[in-house]
C-alpha cells in the first residue's frame, strides 16, 4: 500500500481515458491516509500494511500456495495494537475508495449531459422521450402523475455499520474532492491538499464503532441525518426537474402557464423506523411519538430557516412595485409592527409565518426553536394552512413581475411543505401476526366471548372476527388486568390514533402484518383497530362498515406464504365489510412482498421466480375485484434479498403490477451508499421516477406469438425454479451438520454481538436457520466472500435440466431457449445480471480461508466442496447463456471497480479470520477474549460491508 499511498499529486490534465480521474482521486486518497498512519501510527506500521498488500495481491492474482502460507505468518506475529491499525488502515482505504467513485459517478453524469448528450437511461427525460416515441400524451402523464405514488422507505436493520460521525467526515471529504474538479490555482489546490489531510486524520482519530448497543432513538437521528444531506432539497429538486423535462417533451402543456401544472407529491418519503414492532422489544408507544416528534422537529427546522432567509432576500418594496391584496392582509395580520418594514409587505408576512411556525413547532413537541419569534401567532392547523399563506407570497410575485424571485428558494420551500407536511416521512407500524393472535386470545377470554380463540380453526376465526366487527361493543375493559403484551399492543394503536390527529393523516397511514398466512391474520388487526378507534362505526349507526384510518397490509415472506397471497387476498377483498373499507379507501390496497425471508427459505430463483407469479396472481385477483394494487417491496441490500438497481428491477416487473403505485425499502448501509451524497441521492430518486414512468405508461405491444414464447418461458421457469429450490433446501435445511459448518465459516456470531442495530439478529434464542433473521444470514455470507444467497442453487438447476436425455441436438436447442429468455424476458436477464454481479463479488480463495474456521474436517471438506463444485456449475452456465466468459462484461466500470478495489479488501478478510481464531480459541478455553481482539473484528466487519457496498 505504500507505494500506492505514496504516489505523487499531479495536476489534472486533459486524461487519456474516461476513468483516469477516478484514478487519480483514489491515488491522492491513498498517499493521504498513507501520511496519516505514518503520522499517526509510525513509520513500522506503515511497512507492515505494504508488506501484508503485497502478499495479499499475491495469495489473489498469483494463485500462489506460498502466499497463503506466508500470509498466516505476517498477521500471527502481528500484535494487537498493530492488528487494529492495520484493518483500519484497509478499512478506511475503503471508504475513501466509495467516495471516489461517488464522485466520479456525478463526473461522468455531468460531463454526459454538458456534451449535449442523448439522455441517459434511467433519467427522466430518457423515460419520457421513449413515451412521447410510443405514443403517450402529456396529458397522460400529467394525469398519471396526479394518482401516483413512488415512496422509498427507509428502515434500519442490524448491519447498518456506519457512524453519524464518520458519515459527517466522509461528506466533507467528496466536497473537497468535488471541488478540484474547478480550476483551481496552485495555492487553492494546496490548500485543498491539506484540509482533505485534515479530514482524514478527523477520520484515523475518530471511533468507528459504537461501544454501546445502538438504540432506537439513535436510528431515528441516524436515518434524520439523510434528510438534511439529501431528501429535504434534492427531492423539491427533483419536481421541478421532472416539471421541466414535462414541459420540454410536451410543450404544448407548457403554454398553460407553469402555476397551474404543478406535480402533485407523488414522491413520498416512509419509514419504518421507530413504528417497526416485529421482533424488537425496544419499540413501542414511546419510541413512535419520538420517531414523530424527531421527525416533525427535523422538518420544521428546515421551514424556519428558509422562511427565514427568504425574509431577507425577499426586500422588495411597495415603493417600486404593488403586491396583491392577500399578501397586504398576510402582512397585517404579523406580529411585525416596525416602521423599517412598513413598505416591505413581502418581509411582514414573512415574519408572520415564521411565528405562526414556530407555535406549530412547539405545539408539536419542537423544545429548542434557535431563532426566536417576532411576536406570538397561532399555530398552523393543517401544513395546508402553511403551503396556502405561501401560495399567497408566490402568486403576488407572479402578478407584480417578481417571477425570477420564486424559483431560488420561494418554490422549493413550498414544493417541500407539499412533500413533508409536519410529519417529514409517513412512519409504518409493522408487527407479526403471532402478537396479533395472542393479543386477541387474551381479550376474547377476559370478555368471556371465546375461551380459546387460537385453538379455532381458520373458518371459526373468521366467522368470530366478523361477527365482532359487526358490534359496537368493546371486547376491551378498563377494569380488566391484561398482559404487557396486549397494554404495550393496544396502547400503539391508540397512540397512532392521537398522532394522527396531532401530525396529519399522512403521518401514520400504513399497518404491516409480518408472517401473513390466513385471512383470519388480516381481520385481527382490523378488530383491533376498532378496538382502539382506528377503526370508526358509522356514525349514523346504519350498516355501513365505517371509517378505517390505517390500511391493513400483509406481508408475504416465506415461499409457501407467496403461493398462498393470491388466494389469500381474494378471499379477504370478497368479504362484504372488506369491501365497503377498500371502497373508502379509494379501491386501492397495498400487498408486502419479503425479499429476504423468501430467499432464505428458498434460495435465489426460486424467491424472484415465486415473487414473480405471486405479483401476476395478484394482479388478476386485483383486476376480478376492480381494486388498484399497490405493491410494497421489501428489498435489501444483496442480490440475495433482492437488491442490485432498482431501475432494472422495476423495468423487470411483471406487466401491469407497478401502475403508478411502488413502495420499496431502503435498508442498512444501503442508504449510505445512495443517500449520503446528495447528487447520487437525486439521482437515485430519479431512478425511481423514471422506471416507474416507464413500468406503467409504456404500451405492451406484445403479440399472440410473443405472448405464446412467455408463457413457454414461464413453464419453463417454473420447473427449473423447483429444481433450484430443491438443490438449495438440500443444503442448507437437510444437509447434517450445516448450521454447525455455518455457524463455524461465517462471523454469524460476531456480528450479532456488534452494537449496530436496536433489533437482536435472531427472532428466537437458538442456532436454527429458521429462526435467524434473513439480514444477518445475507450479511454473513458477504462477509466471508461467498454470497451464497445470491446464486445457490441455480447451475445444478439449469444443469440437470440440460443433461435430461444425451440427445446433444436437444441439448443445444434447450440451450438456445435459455439464450432467448436472457435476449427476450426483462425478467430473467435482471435475474442473471444481479447472479453475474454477486458471483463477481464471490471469491472461493478467500472463501476457504473462512472454510478453514470448521474445525471438524470431515464436514469443513463436505460442504465447503458442494459450495465449491456448485459455484463452478453456475458460474459456467451463466457464461454459456451470456455468450461472456468474463464476469461483468457488460459493466466495465464495475468490473474495473471491483479489481480495484478487491487487492486492498482482501487483507481485511484474511485479518478477520486470524482475529476469528484468536477469539474463538480464547472462548473455547472458558477466558474472556480481549477487547482489542473483539475491536479488530468489528472495524473488520465495518472495511469488508463498506468494500462490498451491497452486502446488508
Amino acid at each position: 500500500m505504500a507505494k500506492q499511498l505514496n504516489s505523487a499529486v499531479q495536476v489534472k490534465k486533459s486524461p487519456p481515458n474516461k476513468d483516469a480521474p477516478l484514478k487519480e482521486d483514489i491515488r491522492l486518497l491513498g498517499r493521504l491516509l498513507g501520511d496519516v498512519l505514518r503520522e499517526q501510527e509510525g513509520d513500522a506500521v506503515f511497512e507492515v500494511v505494504e508488506t501484508i498488500r503485497q502478499t495479499a495481491v499475491r495469495f489473489r492474482r498469483e494463485s500462489d500456495p506460498q502466499a497463503g502460507a506466508d500470509l498466516d505468518k505476517l498477521l500471527k506475529k502481528l500484535t494487537r495494537d498493530q492488528t487494529n491499525s492495520v484493518v483500519r488502515a484497509f478499512s478506511y482505504f475503503s471508504h475513501l475508495a466509495n467516495i471516489a467513485e461517488d464522485q466520479h459517478h456525478n463526473r461522468r453524469r455531468r460531463a454526459h449531459l454538458l456534451a449535449g448528450s442523448a439522455p441517459q437511461a434511467g433519467s427522466v427525460a430518457h423515460a419520457l422521450s421513449k413515451l412521447d416515441d410510443a405514443g403517450v400524451s402529456g396529458a397522460t402523464v400529467r394525469n398519471f402523475l396526479k394518482d401516483a405514488l413512488i415512496s422509498p422507505v427507509l428502515t434500519a436493520h442490524p448491519t447498518e455499520v456506519q457512524r453519524k460521525s464518520i458519515l459527517d467526515a466522509e461528506r466533507e471529504i467528496a466536497r473537497l474532492l468535488a471541488e478540484r474538479d474547478r480550476p483551481l490555482t496552485a495555492k487553492e489546490l494546496r490548500d485543498n491538499t491539506e484540509l482533505l489531510r485534515g479530514r482524514i486524520a478527523t477520520l484515523w482519530q475518530t471511533r468507528m464503532l459504537r461501544y454501546t448497543k445502538l438504540t432506537v432513538a439513535d436510528e431515528i437521528e441516524n436515518a434524520l441525518s439523510y434528510y438534511r444531506i439529501t431528501f429535504l432539497r434534492e427531492l423539491p429538486a427533483l419536481y421541478d426537474d421532472i416539471e421541466g423535462e414535462i414541459a420540454t417533451q410536451f410543450p404544448t402543456r407548457a403554454r398553460q402557464g407553469s402555476a397551474n401544472a404543478e406535480l402533485a407529491p407523488f414522491v413520498q418519503m416512509g419509514s419504518w423506523i421507530g413504528g417497526d414492532r416485529d421482533g424488537n422489544p425496544n419499540v413501542n408507544a414511546s419510541t413512535m411519538q419520538r420517531a414523530l416528534t424527531r421527525q416533525s422537529t427535523t422538518i420544521f427546522d428546515f421551514y424556519l430557516e428558509e422562511v427565514h432567509a427568504l425574509g431577507a432576500e425577499l426586500s422588495v418594496s411597495t415603493l417600486m412595485v404593488s403586491v396583491n391584496q392577500e399578501l397586504l392582509a398576510l402582512a397585517e395580520s404579523s406580529p411585525d409592527t416596525s416602521d423599517h418594514r412598513s413598505d416591505e409587505p413581502y418581509r411582514r408576512a414573512l415574519i408572520g409565518i415564521y411565528a405562526r411556525l414556530a407555535s406549530t413547532a412547539r405545539e408539536l413537541g419542537a423544545t429548542n426553536i434557535l431563532r426566536q419569534e417576532v411576536g406570538a401567532a397561532a399555530h398552523y392547523a393543517t401544513p395546508q394552512e402553511f403551503t396556502q399563506e405561501l401560495q399567497i407570497v408566490e402568486d403576488s410575485l407572479r402578478a407584480h413581475h417578481g417571477s425570477a424571485l420564486i424559483k431560488p428558494r420561494l418554490a422549493t420551500l413550498k414544493r417541500a411543505s407539499e412533500i413533508f407536511g409536519f410529519h417529514l416521512a409517513s412512519l409504518d407500524m409493522r408487527q407479526s401476526s403471532d402478537v396479533h393472535e395472542r393479543v386477541l386470545t387474551e381479550l376474547f377470554a377476559q370478555a368471556q366471548v371465546e375461551a380459546a380463540y387460537d385453538k379455532l380453526s381458520e373458518e371459526q376465526k373468521i366467522e368470530l372476527l366478523l361477527a365482532e366487527l359487526a358490534k359496537p361493543r368493546l371486547l376491551y375493559s378498563p377494569y380488566i388486568d391484561y398482559s404487557d403484551e396486549t397494554v404495550s399492543e393496544l396502547s400503539i394503536l391508540r397512540a397512532a390514533g392521537e398522532m394522527r390527529q396531532r401530525y396529519g393523516a399522512r403521518s401514520i397511514r400504513n399497518y404491516i402484518i409480518s408472517h401473513t398466512e390466513t385471512v383470519s391474520d388480516l381481520l385481527e388487526v382490523l378488530l383491533l383497530q376498532q378496538e382502539t378507534g382506528l377503526l370508526r362505526p358509522d356514525a349514523k349507526g346504519g350498516k355501513d362498515t365505517g371509517t378505517l384510518e390505517v390500511m391493513v397490509i400483509p406481508l408475504f415472506e416465506t415461499i409457501p406464504d407467496l403461493r398462498r397471497a393470491a388466494a389469500i387476498m381474494e378471499q379477504f377483498m370478497a368479504l362484504p365489510p372488506v369491501t365497503r373499507l377498500i371502497a373508502k379507501q379509494g379501491k386501492l390496497q397495498e400487498v408486502m412482498l419479503g425479499y429476504s425471508d423468501s430467499n432464505k427459505d428458498g434460495g435465489f430463483l426460486t424467491s424472484n421466480w415465486e415473487l414473480y407469479k405471486a405479483e401476476i396472481q395478484l394482479v388478476r385477483v386485483f383486476d376480478r375485484a376492480g381494486v388498484k394494487l399497490r405493491l410494497f417491496h421489501g428489498r435489501g441490500g444483496t442480490v440475495g434479498r433482492g437488491g442490485g438497481p432498482s431501475y432494472q428491477a422495476i423495468l423487470a416487473q411483471p406487466p401491469g403490477t407497478v401502475n403508478g403505485q411502488i413502495r420499496l425499502t431502503e435498508q442498512g448501509e444501503i442508504i449510505a451508499s445512495k443517500f449520503s451524497n446528495p447528487e447520487i441521492g437525486r439521482r437515485n430518486l430519479e431512478l425511481l421516477v423514471a422506471a416507474t414512468l416507464e413500468a406503467s405508461l409504456m404500451p405492451n405491444n406484445a403479440d399472440a406469438k410473443q405472448s405464446k414464447k412467455l408463457g413457454e418461458f414461464e413453464e419453463l421457469m417454473d420447473g427449473l425454479s423447483e429444481r433450484a429450490y430443491q438443490s438449495y433446501r438440500n443444503l442448507v435445511y437437510e444437509t447434517p451438520g450445516f448450521t454447525d459448518y455455518f455457524f463455524a465459516a461465517t462471523p454469524i456470531a460476531e456480528i450479532a454481538e456488534l452494537n449496530i442495530g436496536s433489533r437482536p439478529a435472531s427472532r428466537k434464542a437458538t442456532r436454527r436457520i429458521e429462526d435467524l433473521r434473513a439480514i444477518p444470514w445475507g450479511f454473513s455470507w458477504g462477509q466471508c466472500r461467498l454470497l451464497l444467497p445470491g446464486w445457490y442453487g441455480f447451475g445444478s438447476a439449469i444443469e440437470s435440466w440440460l443433461q435430461e436425455g444425451k440427445d446433444s441436438k436437444l441439448k443445444a436447442q434447450k440451450l438456445a431457449t435459455l439464450r432467448a429468455m436472457y435476449k427476450e424476458w426483462p425478467f430473467f436477464a435482471t435475474l442473471l445480471s444481479n447472479m453475474d454481479m454477486v458471483l463477481s463479488k464471490t471469491d472461493l480463495a478467500v472463501a476457504s480461508r473462512y472454510a478453514g474456521l470448521v474445525t471438524d474436517r470431515k464436514l469443513r471438506n463436505s460442504i465447503f466442496k458442494r459450495i465449491v463444485d456448485e459455484h463452478e456449475r453456475t458460474s459456467n452456465i451463466l457464461s454459456a447463456i451470456t455468450g461472456a466468459k468474463d464476469r461483468l462484461s457488460g459493466n466495465p466500470l464495475l468490473a474495473r471497480s471491483i479489481k480495484n478495489r478487491f487487492a486492498y479488501l482482501d487483507p481485511l478478510n484474511h485479518l478477520q479470520v486470524e482475529l476469528i481464531k484468536r477469539h474463538r480459541s480464547v472462548t473455547a478455553a472458558g477466558r474472556v477474549t480481549e477487547e482489542r481482539v473483539k475491536r479488530g473484528i468489528h472495524l473488520s466487519i465495518n472495511g469488508i460491508a463498506a468494500g462490498l457496498r451491497n452486502t446488508g
